[in-house]
């Protein structure tokens, strides 16, 4: 089964309690934390449900294994990342990815996201 990583990108004001539910299962509590889930069904289903603060793909082994490394845990699925140096996009984080926006659905574009907030 594949992984991908979610990272938050934006602050949950004014959500819905299933929105913060949904964060909660996901342990994406604040902006800037990702998690490593299974990409399922239910996941997916979740991540769906609170696509407008999120960004996400699938993360290599090489990118998995440099964030382990810096936060010193080989074990963790979820961590608290730095903001990405030069920031999310030229657009910001409030459009899609594919306008030149920072949420949704990067591909395997997440994983220089991913160095950029490591380093």
């Amino acid at each position: 089964m594949t992984s991908i990583v979610v990272v938050r990108v934006r602050s949950g004001i004014r959500m819905s309690a299933n929105e913060a539910f949904a964060l909660k299962v996901l342990h994406l509590d604040v902006p800037n934390s990702c998690a490593i889930v299974d990409d399922n069904a239910e996941k997916r289903g979740m991540i769906a449900k609170v696509a407008g603060l999120l960004t996400w793909g699938p993360i290599s082994d090489e990118t998995l294994a440099l964030v382990r490394k810096v936060k010193k845990d080989a074990k963790a699925t979820h961590f608290r990342l730095n903001p990405p140096r030069k920031g999310y996009s030229h657009k910001g984080a409030k459009l899609p990815f594919a306008k030149g926006g920072a949420l949704g659905d990067r591909g395997v574009k997440i994983n220089d996201l991913i160095k950029r907030m490591v380093e």
